[in-house]
């Protein structure tokens, strides 16, 4: 998974833009609001006919986003999931808020489907390769093994008729950085449409949700990056409305030791950090599963997590990957069918 919703995102996609038009008894106006956000740079670009509109819709979405970084942060002492994590091994079951029981119920549903490869338990391991990036040093393998005894996703007791959750082994440890930025976004988006706009583009860390298009366009254009290899495919260009996208890979956090890069990206089942240098862009009709999608892809591989996505209903994905053969850099890449030209309509 990713080591951290809150630190550090991959960048990967950028709104190239569109003109803003004007449609009869209409005038919209673009404006656009930038902050950080849970630890990223966060980006609101609207299109309203009214300009304290767009000004109280945006205050109201960055509210929310803050709100949940108290609740989903695993950086916060006194959020929410670090209170839950806390309770690891101690035989309770706790209450929670609907927030962290949404994310976790579909953190639940991804891992299962993932086979393990999405695991929110992963935190243990990625304190120990937070560590290796800092101090460029291999985490002992002993304490691998150690931090590997307290991962598991069938080790969340999630329990329905009380919202309650238990962590049934000592030292468990959540991380939600591969799911709750997805999560933010869809919260974010659904804010802006509560204030009554929906001609709308959120964005943190280059990830991204998007409403109806802009005035006069078929929809939103994102350039989606090419993997920061020579040699590697162009980049490419999609049409996005009312669906999201979102991007996993190692061109920001990764570490080269002993002449191997590791990813900050971490696979549960072996707990090391991915060796593979990639990039993955998922497509969905929610932030939520884009995210999750884009981290459980990557663990992976192209060809299970191309299949993965195929399995998930309204969601497309784009893998590429360097693989060095021979002495030579090559590039392998797979998309489901329906990545290019896509329009995700309502």
């Amino acid at each position: 998974m990713a080591a951290s919703l809150f630190l550090g995102t991959l960048v990967a996609a950028a709104w190239v833009g569109a003109g803003c038009a004007t449609r009869p008894g209409l005038s919209w106006q673009r404006y656009e609001f930038e902050r950080p956000q849970m630890g990223l740079p966060f980006r609101i670009v609207l299109y309203a006919t009214d300009g304290q509109v767009a000004t109280n819709a945006a205050e109201a979405a960055w509210k929310r986003i803050a709100e949940l970084n108290s609740i989903l942060s695993d950086y916060e002492e006194q959020s929410e999931l670090s209170r839950l994590s806390r309770t690891a091994g101690s035989g309770r079951s706790v209450a929670i808020g609907p927030d962290l029981w949404r994310v976790l119920i579909r953190s639940e549903e991804m891992a299962r489907a993932s086979g393990g490869a999405f695991d929110v338990t992963v935190g243990p391991l990625v304190q120990l390769w937070r560590r290796a990036r800092r101090q460029r040093v291999l985490p002992e393998p002993d304490r691998i093994t150690a931090a590997r005894a307290a991962v598991g996703w069938r080790r969340v007791e999630l329990r329905p008729r009380t919202r309650s959750v238990r962590l049934v082994a000592p030292g468990m440890r959540l991380d939600l950085g591969g799911i709750a930025k997805g999560y933010a976004l869809d919260e974010a988006f659904a804010v802006l449409r509560h204030q009554g706009v929906a001609r709308a583009l959120v964005s943190g860390g280059g990830d991204m949700v998007v409403g109806e298009a802009p005035p006069g366009e078929r929809g939103w254009k994102v350039a989606v990056a090419p993997l920061d290899a020579p040699g590697a495919p162009p980049a490419r260009t999609v049409w996005l409305r009312w669906a999201s996208l979102c991007t996993s890979g190692d061109l920001f956090q990764h570490v080269e030791i002993g002449g191997v890069r590791y990813s900050h990206i971490i696979d549960p089942r072996t707990g090391v950090g991915l060796t593979d240098h990639s990039l993955v862009t998922v497509i969905a009709r929610r932030g939520i599963t884009a995210d999750a999608l884009a981290t459980a892809a990557s663990v992976l591989g192209p060809v299970a997590g191309i299949r993965l996505v195929e399995r998930t209903p309204r969601a497309e994905a784009l893998v590429v990957r360097s693989v060095e053969s021979a002495g030579k850099l090559q590039f392998e890449m797979a998309e489901t069918r329906g990545f290019r030209g896509w329009e995700l309509r309502r």
